[in-house]
C-alpha cells in the first residue's frame, strides 16, 4: 500500500499510513532507479475476514451520544468516507486508518448467535440498542453477508428495540422486517446525509449510496411506517456547510420526522488523511477549510472534550447551530430529538433445554 497520496476511484483515503501503535514505520522514496512508479500501483481490493466474537453488545458512557448499548456487525467500512471518525479503531487490529480501513473488512460471522445468547442471559435488562454507531451496518458487503439482517431477525423474535444509523440504501432490502418491528414501536432509523452534490459525494464517500438514493430510502421507510430521521453528518466548513438548509428541506420532504447534525471530527490520524484529501480535491480552498475547522476546535484540528467535540465552539460553530435550528423549524421537524422506542415488549421465547417457568421480561 502506498504512503504517498494516490487517488483511486471508489476509494476515499489516498494513503495507507502505518498504525500509530506499530513499532516500525516505512516510507516510500525514489532511489533514482525508477523503482518507485506510483502510477502503476493498482487500486487495492476489498478483503473480507471472519471475526468471531464472544459478545456483540458494546456499552458506552459518553454523555455526547444518546444511547448506552450498540452493536457493530462490521469492523472497517468499504463506503470509504474520508472523514469517518471510526478509522482509528482499525489501528487496534494492526491495520492502517487509511486504505486498510476501507479494504480490510471484518464481519462477525456468528453475530446473530452471540446476540441471542446475550438477550437470553438472566441479567440482561432490555434497552434500545443502536446498530451502526461505529461503522455502517448497510455497507456494500452486507448484501452478500447478511449479518445485519440476521440481527434484525433476532430482535424481532425477542421484541428487542433497535435504532439504526446508516447511509446505505441497502436498508430497503429489509423493509419487511423493519415494518414489522415498527408496528410495535421497536425500531427507528437515522439516515445520514452529507451532500446533495453527486460530485462531492464521489470523492468524499465514494462507495456510499448517492444523495437521491438516500432520499428515496427515507421515503420508502416512511411509507412503510418506519420512524425515520436524518443526520446531517458531518458538516464540513466551506465544503458542505452551504447545503445545510437544503439537506434538511429535502430530508423533511422525503419523510424524515427529526434531524440532527455533527460537525466534522478529525481525531488521531484522520486529520492527516483529510488534509491529503483536501490538497488533492480542493487545493485552492484547503487552507481556508482547515482554518475554519480549527476556529471551531480551540485552534486545533480536533478538540475531544465532551460537550464540544461534536458541535464545536466559537462563532462559526454557533452560526451552524443557529442555522440548523431555524432550518428544522421551517421544515417542521424536530431538532436533535431522539425517536422513543418501547422496551416493555421484550420477551425471551422458549428454547430447547429450557425448564420450568419462563422469564418473559
Amino acid at each position: 500500500m502506498p504512503h504517498r497520496p494516490i487517488y483511486h476511484k471508489s476509494r476515499g483515503a489516498l494513503t495507507n499510513p502505518v498504525s500509530r501503535f506499530a513499532s516500525a514505520h516505512a516510507e516510500d522514496f525514489d532511489d533514482g532507479w525508477q523503482t518507485l512508479d506510483l502510477e502503476d500501483i493498482e487500486r487495492p481490493p476489498t478483503r473480507l475476514h471472519h471475526d468471531p466474537a464472544r459478545r456483540v453488545i458494546s456499552r458506552n458512557s459518553s454523555p455526547d451520544v444518546p444511547f448506552d448499548a450498540s452493536i457493530n456487525p462490521y469492523k472497517g467500512c468499504s463506503h470509504g468516507c474520508i472523514y469517518c471518525f471510526a478509522r482509528p479503531t482499525h489501528e487496534y487490529i494492526d491495520h492502517s486508518a487509511g486504505l486498510d480501513f476501507e479494504t480490510e473488512i471484518y464481519y462477525k460471522t456468528d453475530a446473530a448467535e452471540r446476540f441471542e445468547a446475550e438477550l437470553r442471559a438472566p441479567n440482561y435488562r432490555c434497552e434500545p440498542i443502536t446498530l451502526g454507531a461505529n461503522t455502517d451496518p448497510y455497507q456494500p458487503d452486507e448484501k452478500q453477508l447478511g449479518v445485519t439482517r440476521s440481527l434484525l431477525e433476532v430482535a424481532l423474535r425477542y421484541n428487542q428495540p433497535l435504532s439504526i444509523i446508516t447511509k446505505g440504501s441497502l436498508i430497503d432490502r429489509d423493509l419487511d422486517l423493519l415494518a414489522t418491528l415498527a408496528e410495535h414501536n421497536l425500531v427507528s432509523v437515522m439516515m445520514s446525509l452529507t451532500s446533495l452534490d453527486p460530485a462531492i459525494k464521489r470523492s468524499l464517500e465514494p462507495r456510499a449510496a448517492g444523495p437521491k438514493q438516500r432520499l428515496r430510502s427515507i421515503r420508502a421507510l416512511a411509507d412503510a411506517g418506519v420512524p425515520v430521521g436524518m443526520l446531517v453528518a458531518p458538516v464540513i466548513p466551506a465544503i458542505t456547510d452551504h447545503e445545510l438548509e437544503a439537506l434538511i428541506d429535502q430530508g423533511a420532504a422525503a419523510g424524515a420526522q427529526t434531524a440532527g447534525y455533527v460537525l466534522l471530527r478529525l481525531p488521531h490520524g484522520i486529520a492527516n488523511l483529510f488534509r491529503e484529501w483536501l490538497d488533492t480535491h480542493y487545493p485552492q480552498r484547503a487552507a481556508h477549510v482547515m482554518s475554519l475547522i480549527q476556529q471551531m476546535h480551540g485552534g486545533r484540528d480536533y478538540d475531544s472534550s465532551w460537550g464540544t467535540r461534536m458541535r464545536g465552539s466559537g462563532v462559526y460553530a454557533q452560526l451552524i447551530a443557529r442555522r440548523f435550528e431555524l432550518a428544522c423549524r421551517r421544515a417542521g421537524i424536530g431538532a436533535r430529538r431522539r425517536i422513543a422506542l418501547d422496551s416493555s415488549r421484550f420477551c425471551r421465547p422458549p428454547a430447547t433445554g429450557d425448564q420450568g417457568a419462563f422469564d418473559f421480561g
